[in-house]
């Protein structure tokens, strides 16, 4: 494949984690939910991953047991590929992990670009701040917000209150 989706992944249960994963859009949904649970380190279980719209309201859902043709049923996410479900920027997707206690991921199509020779794909793009546990959301550990870590470098002119712009 000449392309390579690159999704950002954020978490309602800690403002500060975020990760960039870049994958081919011919995987399945299935391939795709294998890899994520991998790079976040989970045990495996079941899910679901919506399709979303722009507000995270979900559209339609893909599982991981064929349920037959039936019109009114889910599809199974061994017969959908990335591609179908998302082909535009910023389409979104909810991956729920923990159906009981209603747990999801969000993950957005940020970048559509050539595959770089240099790395094997799919693969973890970025990251920042622990992932949330797996079975404990109350066990999830905070870090440093990512806009604090970046915005860093012009905390010089933190209390600068001897400066006036008014001539």
């Amino acid at each position: 494949m000449n392309i390579i989706f690159k999704y950002r992944m954020l978490s309602d249960e800690s403002d500060n984690f975020v990760r960039d994963f870049e994958v081919y859009p011919d995987m399945t949904l299935s391939e795709f939910s294998d890899f994520l649970l991998r790079a976040l380190r989970y045990d495996d279980c079941m899910v679901s991953i919506f399709k979303s719209d722009a507000e995270w309201r979900p559209v339609e859902e893909f599982v991981q047991i064929d349920m037959g043709d039936d019109p009114g049923m889910p599809r199974c996410m061994d017969n959908v590929k990335l591609m179908e479900v998302n082909n535009d920027f910023h389409d979104r997707l909810i991956y729920t992990f923990d159906m009981l206690n209603n747990r999801s991921y969000y993950l957005e199509l940020i970048d559509m670009q050539r595959p770089e020779k240099e790395f094997a794909y799919p693969r973890v793009a970025f990251e920042h701040a622990p992932v949330p546990d797996q079975y404990d959301p109350e066990a999830t550990e905070q870090s440093g917000s990512i806009f604090e870590e970046m915005m860093s470098d012009y905390n010089e002119f933190d209390g600068d209150d001897n400066y006036d712009d008014e001539f």
